[in-house]
């Protein structure tokens, strides 16, 4: 399961480097007098990371335990991971008393993202734990346009869920009058930055693997 260990570090560094970047570019374009809530609402930005690092874990894993026995992970498996996100949810929402907002999932909204984003999580890391289970390189089951847009396809994926979860947080009081310019802008800083992020994963890759 080294391997599965590996590829969940790698998804937490994807995570964690598009929620900094996401953070940063906010800072830069909001106008100032909103700035300065950031710091107050980057812990909760934090932990709401940690728990799709979580949630991919899992996914992973599971990828992991069908490749173990020679079984590609169906449509079952994508139920069973989902209902298990719903526990990370739940843990989450246990934790974010001291933050200023409150949370409500919506989950009439947000499952069929969710699903699909499992679903790809799920196909995806299946294929490149058994590319590494064989010796392969990366390379020789993607080219660099076939990863960049499996990757993209993820993480548009997440910030739609993202922007699903926005409309059902209570801000605080000086956020709440311009929530919807909030959301629009924070919209598309998550698409600009997942563009490059995908990008440069996909290049990244490519080109290690070809030295």
């Amino acid at each position: 399961m080294e391997r599965v260990a590996v590829l969940t570090e790698l998804d937490r560094r994807m995570l964690e480097a598009f929620s900094r970047r996401t953070t940063e570019k906010l800072r830069s374009a909001l106008p100032r007098p909103l700035r300065i809530v950031l710091p107050r609402l980057e812990p909760f930005l934090a932990a709401n990371v940690a728990k799709e690092v979580r949630k991919d874990a899992l996914t992973i894993r599971r990828a992991g335990e069908a490749l173990a026995v020679g079984e590609r992970p169906g449509p079952g498996a994508v139920d069973q991971l989902f209902e298990s996100t719903q526990e990370i949810d739940r843990d989450f929402l246990r934790t974010i008393d001291r933050f200023p907002v409150r949370v409500r999932i919506p989950y009439d909204r947000i499952a069929p993202l969710r699903l699909q984003r499992i679903e790809r999580v799920l196909d995806l890391a299946y294929r490149i734990l058994r590319e590494w289970q064989a010796g392969s390189r990366l390379r020789d089951a993607f080219g660099k346009e076939e990863l960049e847009q499996s990757l993209l396809q993820i993480l548009e994926l997440y910030v739609q869920e993202s922007l699903a979860l926005s409309h059902s947080v209570s801000l605080p009081a000086l956020l709440e009058p311009v929530r919807e310019r909030l959301v629009r802008r924070l919209h598309g800083v998550m698409n600009e930055v997942i563009t490059r992020l995908a990008s440069e994963i996909a290049t990244a890759v490519c080109r290690r693997d070809r030295n």
